[in-house]
């Protein structure tokens, strides 16, 4: 009897622990309806705001948080002072903000703030609106929240502007109120000085009353084609009220809301995936209209791409607009540049599009874990543009190497968990991101396997697609996949800078066998392939696991393979032997894959050139 009590206790306790283990995870939502009316002479706009936002964490809020980016580019800002202070300069910045004219200065100013009609008094500090409630909000509960807003287009400096060097006339990123996100960390209220962001999923509601020559693309479906035209609808009879027209989008779904508009725009649409309607909005000038006709069926290839290698695209359209500087992600949209050759095109979009999945989807906090997204984009969109435009490149992801190798070695280096907007060199920050985040998966690809990776990845996409998932969620999929530990791979590459540096020091004879001395140099253990090349032209693979692992990968190469005990990363030497005589052996190469990120690679080989 006392052995049934205690089983069913048992049994109870664990089915209480999963279920609260299933209810811990929360996350907040928002619903948007907007309304906003630009002036296309004075770059000026005034708008409405009715939010709707409901508390599900387990804690009672006494203030919530808005971002107003806009009010960064202005003299004397936290991020004009950063541009000036920082220890390189910021290649992305192309003015200076202390010499914006008043005319050409971005704000974003706030009125009539109401919580369920109740006034409010906020406190403005930059680019964060501090809003405390007159009725806190308990777990469970929702409030309205009104409020009036003007705004002024500044030049396009940073994602976002008026009037692009390619003479798109508005690129209108991060342009309204955004509720800060508030997720188990607290509030994330880091003012924006040209970094990344981190933001409520939720229901957009958006109408934009522009002058009616404009044509307007935007994140979300348009709601009224019929009155609009400008190749949404056919046989479409505009309804102008005093010269503009009011453009009606809803956007499920979505922890951003973006738009665009232009009075020269072409706008295409193509069949994409999965009944998803490609939109392409780009400048009717002749030099460019051939290559955004070849770029839309290249786009549909991408996502079909993306689609069988991460997970289904979720929403039914995505727009390619030709905006802003460079190129930056949106829900369900892209902003790019668009006057570039065409593979510059392609790969810009592939990048962009990727980010659909990554940042739009997942939603990583870019924050602290920007790496999670443009590394993870940058490894998949270099890997789809290789095969899309057949560039057939037997090492597609040497530029990511290459950029980790000259970060590794610079001493600029910060941990790649450093906060987004403290990175002493911007040029650190984008190789953190960038290459050493791509870096990451393709050399876990050689740590687990590349099939494991893989099926990582679309797991990794079925069970944390809206959720803002972490580095650990991360790993354990990986884990889980692979039946190979990972926690000491995912600390060392992402808290430390501890480089992998293995060479091998000393190949000599010993009774008819060869005796392979190797050492660790670096601080970050790697497990090791070796391959042996005779003379005779057999090769074979010697596998050197970590014990850390608790698990080894399987034979990844077509030829044979042999398993070494484990290699301790506190023992900085290890030595095997092969059963030839040292005469037989032609070279001895550490990672013939080159997919291990050793800094220094010319002590990973052994050429016998002595006999």
């Amino acid at each position: 009897m006392k052995t049934f009590f205690f089983r069913f206790f048992t049994l109870l306790f664990l089915f209480l622990s999963a279920s609260v283990f299933a209810q811990s995870y929360w996350q907040q939502q928002v619903d948007y309806k907007m309304e906003v009316e630009m002036d296309v002479e004075t770059y000026q706009y005034k708008g409405s705001q009715i939010l709707t936002y409901t508390n599900n964490s387990p804690e009672t809020l006494k203030k919530v948080f808005y971002h107003l980016y806009y009010n960064a580019f202005q003299p004397n800002s936290e991020m004009a002072i950063r541009l000036k202070t920082g220890k390189d300069a910021n290649g992305r910045f192309k003015v200076d903000l202390d010499t914006l004219s008043p005319a050409n200065q971005g704000y974003l100013k706030i009125s009539n703030l109401h919580q369920d009609g109740v006034l409010l008094q906020p406190e403005l500090s930059g680019t964060i609106l501090e809003v405390p409630l007159k009725q806190p909000l308990a777990p469970g509960s929702s409030t309205v929240l009104t409020l009036d807003f003007d705004g002024q287009v500044p030049p396009v400096i940073r994602r976002a502007g008026k009037n692009s060097n390619e003479g798109v006339a508005l690129s209108m990123a991060q342009w309204f109120p955004k509720l800060a996100e508030y997720d188990v960390e607290g509030w994330n209220t880091a003012p924006y000085i040209g970094r990344e962001f981190h933001g409520v999923w939720g229901d957009f509601d958006v109408k934009i009353t522009i002058d009616k020559k404009y044509t307007v693309a935007a994140s979300g479906y348009l709601q009224n084609p019929e009155k609009i035209g400008h190749g949404y609808a056919e046989n479409a009879k505009p309804k102008a009220k005093k010269g503009k027209l009011t453009w009606h989008f809803i956007a499920p779904k979505v922890h951003d809301f973006t738009w665009a508009a232009d009075p020269d725009y072409v706008h295409d649409t193509y069949p994409g995936p999965n009944d998803v309607t490609l939109h392409f909005f780009y400048k009717n000038k002749p030099e460019i209209l051939d290559n955004w006709k070849r770029l839309q069926p290249k786009t549909a290839d991408l996502m079909r791409f993306f689609n069988s290698t991460i997970g289904d695209y979720p929403y039914k359209q995505y727009s390619v607009v030709q905006g802003g500087d460079g190129g930056m992600e949106y829900a369900m949209l892209t902003l790019i540049t668009g006057e570039r050759k065409f593979g510059s095109l392609v790969g810009v979009t592939a990048h962009e599009l990727a980010h659909s999945w990554f940042q739009h989807v997942l939603a990583t906090n870019e924050m602290k874990h920007e790496w999670m997204d443009e590394g993870f984009t940058s490894y998949i969109s270099t890997i789809a543009v290789n095969q899309i435009l057949e560039q057939n490149r037997p090492f597609p992801l040497e530029g990511s190497y290459r950029g980790y190798y000259n970060l590794a070695t610079s001493g600029f280096e910060q941990p790649q968990q450093t906060n987004a907007n403290r990175y002493e060199y911007n040029r650190a920050y984008e190789s953190t991101a960038y290459s050493k985040g791509a870096v990451f998966l393709a050399q876990l690809g050689y740590i687990i396997g590349s099939d494991k990776l893989a099926l990582t990845l679309k797991e990794y996409y079925k069970q944390y697609q809206f959720t803002h998932p972490l580095p650990n969620d991360f790993r354990r999929v990986a884990e889980r996949v692979s039946d190979i530990q990972l926690r000491w791979y995912l600390t060392d590459w992402t808290q430390t800078t501890n480089t992998i540096d293995y060479g091998i020091k000393k190949v000599e004879d010993q009774d008819q066998k060869t005796t392979i001395h190797m050492e660790r140099i670096g601080q970050m253990p790697m497990p090791l392939d070796i391959l042996v090349n005779l003379k005779n032209g057999d090769q074979k693979i010697y596998y050197i696991a970590l014990p850390v692992m608790r698990g080894d990968k399987e034979n990844p190469y077509s030829v044979a393979w042999e398993k070494l005990e484990d290699w301790p990363w506190a023992i900085p030497y290890y030595q095997f032997s092969v059963d030839v005589p040292k005469s037989e052996i032609e070279s001895i190469i550490i990672d013939p894959s080159g997919y291990m990120a050793d800094i220094d690679r010319e002590n990973n080989y052994y050429v016998n050139q002595n006999e």
